[in-house]
């Protein structure tokens, strides 16, 4: 079988055309560096994603605080991980790359900020 996909690893944002037999990788091709291989490896694979969201805080000059993900989590867990960003409520202040919520879900990913909020 082939699929297509874009690498997005780096700026070359390559078409890649790989060949697969079941989950086994056969040939890829249309890769301009080696990231491309081991991009659609992991793809197949194991799918991985970094998370951006909101979290919402008690008595800060704002309402919300932007949050990401530390390192990639499985793209199955994605929804339930927000589920529990959804759920959360932090006090202010908040310091950029403070940890929100330690190892979510296990995974080994924190949720820290992503910007400063001061307290009203």
């Amino acid at each position: 079988m082939k699929k297509e996909m874009t690498c997005i690893i780096c700026p070359n944002g390559c078409e890649l055309c790989v060949e697969l037999e079941g989950k086994d990788i056969k040939e890829v091709s249309g890769a301009l560096c080696k990231r491309g291989k081991a991009y659609v490896s992991q793809e197949i694979t194991d799918p991985k994603r970094t998370i951006a969201s909101l979290i919402k805080v008690n008595d800060g000059e704002e309402a919300l605080v932007s949050v990401r993900t530390t390192k990639a989590i499985p793209k199955e867990k994605i929804f339930d991980v927000m589920k529990e960003i959804k759920n959360k409520e932090v006090n202010a202040p908040i310091k950029v790359d403070q940890v929100l919520i330690e190892n979510i879900l296990g995974l080994g990913s924190d949720i820290i900020a992503t910007k400063v909020v001061d307290r009203k």
